[in-house]
């Protein structure tokens, strides 16, 4: 908390959702009654409010400006990753990777396993990328454009690629996202991946059935278009040269990716060897290669699926997103430097008395944090922050607490259109919804993995099951850090630790999950 957070008292409960309600007005008329998928300006406006009502608090502007920049700072990685997608999109479609992938994905897949398929490739290229948004624009987009080949509706593939992709965010131990969990809420990160595994897997495995049954139970077989097919597969084989070779890029970027190398400079080594072997392979000139980089891809095939779904990528795709992106965080950043997203916590913690309360209101939080302020990061570090005083008051470990932001955060990101996960999915993989395609937005209710895990964790807490308690060495962690239930007096729990009296507070050994 800054320090004049603490020089100013926090808003009361109505102020503090003032700000946030009225951007959800203006975002709503922007949304439903304009019919204008472009929440940039509703979330601007949301800026200015805030910024108004911390006026109305004591803030100067100055102050308040500190705490939007100091958000989007720590951001700024993510935004460097949007930028160096982008990069790898139109590179590596003129490289000839993104075609030979659905080329061969074509060739060797059916329309009955495709979705499940879908899912399974995108969970482990995230695990051992890091990263969903660097898996959905590039595999990711080579299956849309194999689902298209099969005729297959492209929000059903959105969403199998992002149930998958999200689901590597969430476990890989490169992922940022999953280390940022464990910072903010004091546990060990391979810890916190192991605690995610009762919530993940079962989601996972429920997802890849529904994937399965609907390949084989909805999706004809005999509907499908081979001719189609065919005509797809010919006009990239005249459009580009398709080897295995051209995988390459891929794979390097996978190795670095496993190898544990930053993630920057990995991606832009792959966007470097996309656009060597677009040159040797494709004949493309460099100034071309430089092109595709900043503008994105250009082709007319006469294929429509092959040429709207090829048109795309570069650097200045991205801006749309990194726009969004900015002025989400801005927005975020106002509302807890002016204390309001910490009021709305307190008053939370003042309502809820038993572990499943907290635990849903944690998962909860992190979600309307994804989203209002539309930034996965702040939805984890927040709710991070606030709640671990309830979970170490409660006596138990708040490993509970990094699992529930991470579902909350991480895994409702990319289902919220204006948040920076969604607002990338749409973008990376042409739902276009701005378009006026607003079916496509039911790839949210079909990214069944995404959803069902923070379900899960919301059963487990109300049933005890894999919701573990402090250990003795969790709780002299505590001691030995001064975490010891500081605020615990404000929000009325009890406090385990007074007088350190550990024996006093554990469980029977028996009892500790």
């Amino acid at each position: 908390m800054q320090s004049e957070q603490r020089e100013h008292a926090l808003p009361s409960l109505g102020l503090a959702l003032l700000p946030i309600l009225l951007t959800l007005i203006v975002l709503g008329v922007q949304l439903f009654y304009f019919g204008d998928f472009t929440p940039h300006i509703p979330l601007a406006i949301g800026l200015a409010i805030t910024g108004l009502v911390g006026m109305k608090l004591g803030y100067k502007w100055p102050s308040i400006e500190q705490g939007i920049f100091h958000v989007i700072h720590v951001a700024l990685p993510s935004v460097s990753v949007l930028i160096a997608v982008g990069m790898i999109i139109g590179v590596w479609i003129s490289s000839g990777t993104v075609p030979t992938l659905i080329y061969y994905g074509l060739k060797l897949l059916t329309p009955e396993i495709f979705l499940a398929a879908a899912m399974a490739l995108c969970a482990v290229v995230s695990v051992s990328l890091g990263t969903s948004w660097g898996t959905s624009g590039t595999v990711g987009l080579a299956l849309m454009g194999i689902g298209a080949g099969f005729g297959i509706p492209m929000y059903w593939t959105a969403g199998a690629v992002v149930s998958g992709a999200f689901f590597g965010d969430k476990i890989s131990p490169l992922s940022d996202t999953t280390n940022l969990a464990p910072a903010v809420t004091g546990v060990d990160l391979f810890d916190h991946i192991r605690n995610m595994m009762p919530t993940t897997v079962p989601a996972m495995l429920v997802a890849l059935g529904i994937y399965a049954y609907a390949g084989y139970a909805w999706i004809d077989p005999s509907a499908t278009s081979f001719e189609k097919i065919d005509t797809i597969t010919t006009a990239l084989q005249a459009s580009f040269w398709i080897s295995p070779w051209l995988l390459l890029p891929a794979l390097l970027v996978i190795g670095l990716a496993i190898a544990k190398k930053p993630p920057i400079p990995s991606l832009f080594a792959g966007v470097l060897l996309g656009g060597l072997m677009a040159i040797i392979f494709q004949g493309v000139g460099l100034h071309d290669v430089f092109s595709y980089a900043n503008s994105g891809y250009s082709i007319e095939t006469g294929v429509t699926e092959i040429d709207t779904l090829l048109n795309r990528g570069g650097i200045q795709s991205m801006m749309w997103v990194i726009s969004l992106v900015l002025i989400a965080l801005g927005f975020g950043g106002a509302l807890e430097r002016i204390g309001c997203l910490e009021a709305i916590i307190n008053a939370i913690l003042t309502r809820v008395r038993t572990f499943a309360g907290v635990q849903t209101a944690a998962i909860g939080t992190s979600f309307a944090t994804n989203l209002v302020a539309g930034d996965p990061y702040l939805s984890i570090a927040l709710p991070g922050r606030m709640y671990a005083p309830a979970y170490r008051g409660m006596g138990y470990s708040t490993l509970n607490l990094s699992r529930a932001v991470e579902e909350g955060g991480t895994l409702m990101s990319p289902l919220i259109p204006w948040n920076a996960g969604g607002a990338f999915v749409i973008t990376a993989l042409g739902l276009g919804i701005s378009d006026g395609q607003v079916e496509n937005l039911l790839y949210i209710p079909l990214s069944f993995a995404c959803w069902l895990s923070p379900v899960f964790g919301i059963l487990y807490a109300y049933t005890g099951l894999f919701s573990p308690k402090a250990s003795e060495a969790e709780i002299q962690k505590w001691v030995d850090s001064g975490e010891a239930i500081k605020d615990m007096s404000k929000i009325g729990f009890p406090d385990p630790l007074k007088g350190h009296d550990l024996e006093a507070t554990m469980p029977p050994p028996a009892a500790v999950s």
